[in-house]
């Protein structure tokens, strides 16, 4: 299949672009390198031995994306272009409204106009809020609590109209929990721009040295362990999801939403005791009250997924710890800073959104 991947330089699209490569597909990756890096499509090649086509261009831009399409001649879209920080969206709701709902709009009117027709979509287990009962399946109530959430639910509810209004198109919405972990040559992981959001690439960063300490958001919760618990999963897990998902989609009709993640829950404690062992790195950590909006537990039922695309993840714990950290000590500034003569870590171009295509 001839894929465009939307988002394809950022963290879990590179990963999945790399599985897409690594099964034969023809890879056209578009971003605008708010969160990702041209550095990516260099390793991407490193790692697979095929370069992707990419081009920089943002998704709001109606007339570039129309013209992609029109160029492209695309078998089908792995959707990934969104801001993603629950804690930024409550500060830039608007702007998280603007970037990720107009720009799923001008993607499928794109669609629509050039006659690609199937769609994997990046969406989130944010979806479902604060959870009445774990693991949560697909039949959970949806219950936003943040505008990146908010923004998500409006996202797949645009797919799901544009798949009633054509019976043609089909989408699978693939609503992951906790991605953790990177590749494990350590070319391509998580690269966050400032303080991390995440659990995983702070601890990662404390590892480092680059932060002091971490902050655990409580230890009375009702939990074994009384902090937190989160389905992690490692991303290569969601990666090759994303790869079946598509090979799989021809024989799905309409619009369909599949849970990714272990099926287990992992307490913050956990999480911090696995890294420190499999790693041999102690990590400073204190307890500070719990975080607004925060809940004891909540992890994926992913037999739907299973059933549908006969998926399951296979890494656990340790292997998302271990590769995180190999990731962290070989990039210590992610993407972000060059290393060494390394040529993969050219300062990123910066390529005109209206440039056609970029041949492999």
């Amino acid at each position: 299949m001839r894929v465009l991947v939307f988002g394809g330089a950022g963290y879990i699209g590179s990963h999945a672009a790399l599985v897409l490569l690594s099964r034969g597909h023809d890879v056209v990756v578009a971003d605008n390198l708010s969160n990702g890096s041209f550095i990516v499509i260099e390793r991407l090649e490193a790692l697979s031995g095929r370069k992707p086509a990419f081009i920089r261009i943002d998704l709001r831009e109606s007339e570039s994306v129309t013209r992609l399409f029109q160029e492209g001649h695309f078998d089908a879209v792995l959707h990934f272009a969104a801001l993603k920080s629950v804690g930024d969206s409550c500060s830039r709701p608007l702007e998280y409204f603007d970037n990720n709902i107009s720009g799923t709009i001008q993607l499928l009117l794109a669609m629509q106009t050039s006659g690609c027709k199937r769609l994997v979509f990046s969406s989130s287990a944010t979806v479902y809020g604060e959870p009445e009962h774990v693991p949560i399946d697909e039949t959970a109530p949806l219950r936003i609590t943040n505008p990146y959430g908010r923004s998500k639910l409006v996202m797949e509810e645009l797919i799901g109209d544009a798949c009633k209004a054509d019976p043609s198109f089909t989408a699978i919405n693939l609503r992951y929990f906790n991605p953790v972990g990177a590749h494990p040559s350590g070319l391509i992981g998580e690269s966050p721009n400032g303080v991390p959001d995440n659990l995983m690439p702070y601890i990662c960063q404390v590892a480092s040295g680059q932060r002091e300490s971490l902050s655990v958001f409580g230890d009375d919760w009702p939990t074994p362990d009384g902090t937190g618990i989160r389905d992690y999963i490692h991303v290569m897990d969601l990666a090759e999801a994303h790869a079946i998902a598509l090979e799989r989609i021809p024989g799905i009709h309409g619009n369909l939403a599949l849970n990714l993640g272990t099926g287990k829950g992992t307490s913050v404690m956990e999480l911090i005791n696995g890294f420190e062992r499999i790693n041999g790195i102690r990590i400073p950590h204190r307890i500070v009250g719990r975080r607004p909006g925060d809940v004891a537990e909540a992890y994926a039922d992913p037999t739907k997924a299973h059933n549908v695309l006969g998926w399951r993840s296979t890494r656990g714990v340790d292997e998302m710890c271990r590769d995180a950290w190999n990731w962290q000590r070989m990039n210590p500034r992610g993407y972000h800073a060059p290393s060494g003569n390394d040529p993969s870590t050219i300062e990123n171009p910066r390529p005109s959104a209206r440039a056609p295509i970029i041949t492999a």
